[in-house]
């Protein structure tokens, strides 16, 4: 078949490019070349365009694509009407459920907005991809997240659930529901940074109006969260081809990047 052949080639010019650091030339021959690749090879030449723009620091078109494969998983046609697909992790073959892939793909949403500074888009998205499929790396993250918005007490608390072992550690091979080494030496780090700010904090004089526009922030926060949460729990007809959740988090984080 000639669009397997162009697939494998593609893909295997791809990484050596990556390799070499032509990501800009990589890029271009996966957009200008994919339409000759079979429909099924899709997916996983979007992943080797999301490493690149990884790579490159386009973080934009980064974005773009995360959102077109969230369109993709919400209308079904990333899993072509099955509840599981294959992939790789390490060389293995695993099953990887929609639910998991959500969540994937919303934490790496998520991790793009904090490489542009967008932490009040980046946190709602975190959130919507715990109560996906909650796991402790992007607890952390969650973490990062609201240390950057400089709202240690509730860093804190994420943590603190991270520690009680109440989510699976990614790093773990079991996928045991146990906090893993490398998960339990980034809460130590993130604790130490909470400790250090508070305690920077507390020996600068501050004014009382800049507690008051943390308190807006966080109202504005917790309303834009209980838009996500209602979204989330409406129920799904096949007949309404708008995207639950997704059409709920694109107008949020559109606002808050103009706000940047």
């Amino acid at each position: 078949n000639s669009g397997d052949k162009v697939d494998s080639a593609l893909k295997d010019m791809a990484v050596v490019m990556k390799q070499r650091g032509y990501h800009a030339d990589a890029i271009d021959a996966i957009k200008s070349l994919r339409h000759l690749c079979p429909k099924q090879s899709q997916d996983s030449l979007d992943n080797i365009l999301l490493d690149l723009y990884k790579a490159s620091g386009r973080t934009k078109e980064e974005i773009e694509l995360l959102k077109q494969k969230l369109r993709k998983i919400y209308l079904g046609e990333a899993f072509h009407g099955k509840t599981t697909k294959r992939a790789r992790s390490h060389g293995r073959k695993i099953h990887v459920s929609v639910k998991q892939e959500t969540s994937r793909v919303l934490g790496n949403l998520a991790w793009a907005y904090m490489q542009q500074g967008n932490f009040m888009a980046a946190e709602v998205v975190y959130r919507k991809a715990q109560m996906v499929d909650p796991d402790a790396n992007k607890a952390c993250n969650l973490a990062l997240c609201l240390i950057e918005q400089r709202r240690p007490a509730d860093a804190e608390a994420v943590l603190a659930g991270v520690l009680a072992g109440r989510y699976h550690a990614r790093d773990d091979d079991h996928g045991a529901p146990h906090t893993g080494g490398k998960i339990l030496a980034k809460v130590e780090e993130l604790m130490a940074r909470i400790t250090g700010e508070v305690d920077g904090r507390s020996n600068s004089s501050g004014g009382s109006s800049s507690d008051d526009d943390d308190r807006d922030v966080e109202d504005e926060m917790v309303e834009l969260l209980d838009v996500v949460v209602r979204q989330w729990a409406a129920p799904y007809r096949r007949s309404n081809r708008r995207l639950p959740v997704f059409e709920e988090i694109t107008p949020v984080c559109r606002e808050q990047m103009a706000a940047c």
